[in-house]
C-alpha cells in the first residue's frame, strides 16, 4: 500500500499528470460509496485507475442515509431473497472486515402499542425471526449481531424511556449493524483506493463520457482537460442518466429529522415504528454518537431536475413526526426539530410506488462503451463494485486479478479485541479506529477539546481531515468529513476554527 493521505498538494500532481496525457485503465465518475468501492476493486487488483467527482466525497446520497448497515429483512418481506441474503452477506463483511471501527451492533425496538394492530405485530415477529436465520446463512455470528427475542412491557420502556406506556403489550428485539457515519466510510474507501494506487481527484466535473475518455472542467480553476482511459465507469448515482441517456432512473427521496437524544430520555436502543396501514413500511428512530437521534425514513418519489443537495419537504417532517408521537409518552414538535436532511436513491425505473422497488443493482454497458452502475444500496456497496469490475474484467487490455475487497480493510480498521486496546477516546476510535492516537498527537493541543457547545467534535478532526482525508472547502469539513452541519448552530459555531484551519493547510 502506497500513502493513503489524500491532500490538496497530491490532487493537483496528480491532475496535472492525466491532464498531460496519462492514460490509466480505469476512469470512474462518482466518488460517493458506489464509485469509491469501484476505484478500490480496481486498484486492489492492479489496474491504473482514476476517480474523480464534481464535488466532494461522499457528496451525493452516500451521506444522506440512515447510517445503517441492513441485513435485508425488508427485501425479505417482498419475496426478494435473492438482495436480502447479499445485504446480510456485505452487513457481515463490514462489521468483521471492511470497518469494525466504523460500525456497531444496534438494538432496535419493535413496540406493540395500542395503534399497531396484533396481527402486524405477530408479521413483523415472524419476519424478525426470518432476519435471524439469514444472519445465520450468511455466516455471520451471534456474537457479531445477537438473536432476535420479546421484550415485556418494562424491559422496551427500559431501553427506550420516552415510549408510551398506556397501551403497550410488550416488544420484540432485534438487533441490526449501524455505521458511525457514512460519509467516513466513503472517506476510508477512498483513501484505501488511494492507497493501491488510485488518482482521487473531487472537484473535477464530468461534462461528457465516452468508452475511453472524460471531458473534465477542474472547478477549483476553471481549466478544461480530457482525461483518457481503456474504461469508463459512469457510479454518479440519481446524476447517471446527465451522462449516460439509456439510462432510465425513478428517484426516491428518504427524509430525516435531527433530534437531541436528551428529549427522547437517553435512548441506549433504536426504535422502529410500524406505519400505520402498511405492512412493510416503518419510521425508525436511531440514536447516534454525538448526542442526537436521527428519525427517519420516507419513501416518496421524486420528479424534476436533480437538485445537488435535497430538502426534506414539511409534508415529511410532519408525516415522520406524527408516526413517531404516535409511540411516545410526550409528543415531539416541531421547534424540537434541530435540523432536517433527505437523501435520493437512484433505483432503476419501475412501475408502482417507489417504496416498492427492488433495490437489485444493475451494472450496464452503453452502446459508447461507457460502463453505468445504479440502484442498490450503501450496505451492498462492494458487491456491487465487484460486479463492476469483474466486467470491465473481461476487457481485452485490461489484466485484473481477483476480488480482493472482501478481506480487505479501511485504514484505522481493525478487530474489536484490538481497536478495545487503541489508547485513544472511545469516540475517536469509533471514527479513526487504530488511527485515532495520531488524530491527535499531529493536532496542537488546543485542538483536542469540543470545537461547538453541545457536540463533541474536536478541532483535531478538522485538522486531520485537511492533512489526510481531502479537504479542500469549510463544506468539506462540516458537511461530511464531520456532521456539523446537520444542526445549523453547530455549523455556525465551527466555522471560523474551519476557515482558519484551511488557512493553513499543510503543503504536501
Amino acid at each position: 500500500m502506497r500513502d493513503t493521505s489524500l491532500t490538496a498538494a497530491r490532487r493537483e500532481r496528480e491532475l496535472a499528470a492525466l491532464a498531460a496525457g496519462e492514460v490509466v485503465d480505469v476512469l470512474v465518475v462518482g466518488l460517493g460509496v458506489t464509485g469509491a468501492g469501484v476505484a478500490l476493486d480496481a486498484a486492489a487488483r492492479g489496474l491504473s485507475v482514476a476517480a474523480i467527482d464534481a464535488h466532494d466525497l461522499a457528496f451525493g446520497t452516500s451521506r444522506w442515509s440512515s447510517k445503517l448497515v441492513h441485513g435485508g429483512l425488508r427485501y425479505l418481506a417482498k419475496g426478494e431473497l435473492g438482495v436480502a441474503y447479499e445485504s446480510a452477506v456485505e452487513r457481515g463483511v463490514l462489521m468483521t472486515r471492511t470497518a469494525p471501527h466504523l460500525t456497531r451492533a444496534l438494538p432496535m425496538v419493535l413496540p406493540a402499542t395500542a395503534y399497531t394492530a396484533p396481527a402486524h405485530v405477530r408479521v413483523a415477529g415472524l419476519g424478525l425471526h426470518a432476519g435471524d436465520l439469514l444472519r445465520a446463512a450468511a455466516g455471520t455470528r451471534r456474537a457479531v449481531l445477537p438473536g432476535t427475542r420479546r421484550l415485556s412491557a418494562a424491559e422496551a420502556r427500559g431501553m427506550v424511556p420516552a415510549l408510551r406506556g398506556g397501551g403497550l403489550r410488550g416488544a420484540r428485539l432485534s438487533w441490526d449493524g449501524q455505521l458511525c457515519d457514512d460519509a467516513r466510510l466513503v472517506t476510508g474507501l477512498a483513501r484505501a483506493a488511494a492507497g493501491a494506487g488510485a488518482r482521487v481527484l473531487t472537484r473535477c466535473r464530468a461534462t461528457e463520457l465516452t468508452g475511453d475518455a472524460a471531458a473534465v472542467v477542474d472547478t477549483l480553476t476553471g481549466a478544461r482537460h480530457v482525461l483518457k482511459a481503456r474504461a469508463v465507469v459512469n457510479a454518479t448515482g440519481v446524476w447517471a442518466g446527465q451522462l449516460a441517456p439509456d439510462i432510465v432512473l425513478r428517484p426516491s427521496r428518504g427524509s430525516h429529522l435531527v433530534l437531541p437524544a436528551a428529549l427522547l430520555g437517553g435512548l441506549s436502543a433504536g426504535l422502529t415504528i410500524p406505519v400505520p396501514g402498511e405492512f412493510s413500511r416503518f419510521v425508525i428512530v436511531l440514536p447516534q454518537t454525538d448526542g442526537l437521534v436521527y428519525v427517519g425514513l420516507t419513501d416518496e418519489p421524486v420528479d424534476g431536475p436533480i437538485p445537488d443537495v435535497p430538502a426534506a419537504p414539511e409534508s415529511d417532517v410532519d408525516f415522520l413526526l406524527d408516526v413517531l408521537n404516535s409511540a411516545l409518552e410526550t409528543p415531539v414538535r416541531r421547534a424540537d426539530v434541530l435540523g432536517t436532511f433527505a437523501g435520493l436513491r437512484p433505483l432503476m425505473a419501475a412501475g408502482g410506488r417507489t417504496a416498492d422497488i427492488s433495490r437489485r443493482h444493475a451494472v450496464v454497458q452503453g452502446r459508447d462503451g461507457v460502463i453505468t452502475v445504479v440502484g442498490g444500496k450503501l450496505t451492498t456497496y462492494r458487491r456491487m463494485a465487484q460486479d463492476t469490475v469483474d466486467l470491465l474484467a473481461q476487457r481485452p487490455g485490461l489484466h485484473a486479478g481477483p476480488c480482493r475487497t472482501r478481506a480487505l480493510p479501511l485504514p484505522g480498521a481493525a478487530s474489536r479485541d484490538r481497536l478495545a486496546l487503541v489508547p485513544a477516546p472511545a469516540r475517536l476510535i469509533a471514527r479513526y479506529g487504530t488511527e485515532a492516537p495520531a488524530v491527535l498527537a499531529e493536532a496542537p493541543p488546543d485542538l483536542h477539546g469540543p470545537i461547538a457547545p453541545g457536540s463533541p467534535v474536536t478541532g483535531a478532526e478538522l485538522h486531520w481531515a485537511v492533512r489526510h482525508e481531502g479537504a479542500l472547502t469549510v463544506d468539506d469539513l462540516l458537511d461530511r468529513r464531520t456532521r456539523l452541519g446537520l444542526v445549523p448552530a453547530l455549523r455556525t459555531a465551527a466555522r471560523p476554527l474551519a476557515e482558519h484551519l484551511l488557512q493553513g493547510r499543510a503543503p504536501s
